[in-house]
């Protein structure tokens, strides 16, 4: 009778450390295309439309939103005017940088018909979205201060989930 006593407690045991081991592991990378959550993001130097190189180091300590677009993408130029609108709200407490992955076309041009005023990087020669592995655009990495992938987003970013990533960082 023990024994059995003995095997039940050990089996509650048991079980109640595997259930809280579960509640208490940390969010896996999700299965989304592109670099996953919780990874650092990689640094990169890109020049904006002025000619000036710009590094995502540059905003060590800063929440940044890393959009990747195209001016031919319907999605891309439909989220275009909620971005204007965040990033005139947000101010100086988060950071956009919208990298342009088609420079060949008249990304400046697009930029002024769209009212953007928010930093426009041009990968000129595919490097950071390759090391992004960006493969559907556009695509949204939420990065906090410490340089931590917190959230991504693949699709046109409604303003409701650029505010809601970015005050859950």
């Amino acid at each position: 009778m023990i024994k059995k006593i003995f095997a039940a407690v050990t089996l509650i045991a048991l079980m109640t450390v595997a259930v809280v081991q579960a509640m208490e592991k940390e969010e896996q990378p999700d299965n989304l295309p592109g670099l996953g959550v919780g990874l650092k993001a990689p640094d990169f130097e890109l020049k904006n439309l002025e000619g000036k190189t710009v590094k995502l180091s540059d905003y060590a300590g800063k929440k940044v939103m890393l959009n990747f677009w195209a001016t031919w993408c319907p999605p891309c130029k439909a989220e275009m005017p909620d971005m204007q609108k965040f990033y005139k709200e947000a101010g100086d407490d988060i950071v956009i940088l919208a990298v342009n992955i088609d420079p060949q076309y008249d990304v400046a041009g697009f930029a002024k018909e769209m009212n953007i005023s928010f930093p426009i990087l041009l990968d000129e020669k595919d490097k950071v979205s390759t090391v992004y592995k960006i493969l559907t655009i556009p695509t949204t990495y939420f990065i906090d201060e410490k340089g931590i992938i917190r959230h991504k987003y693949l699709s046109a970013l409604p303003i409701e989930k650029m505010r809601e990533y970015t005050e859950d960082m």
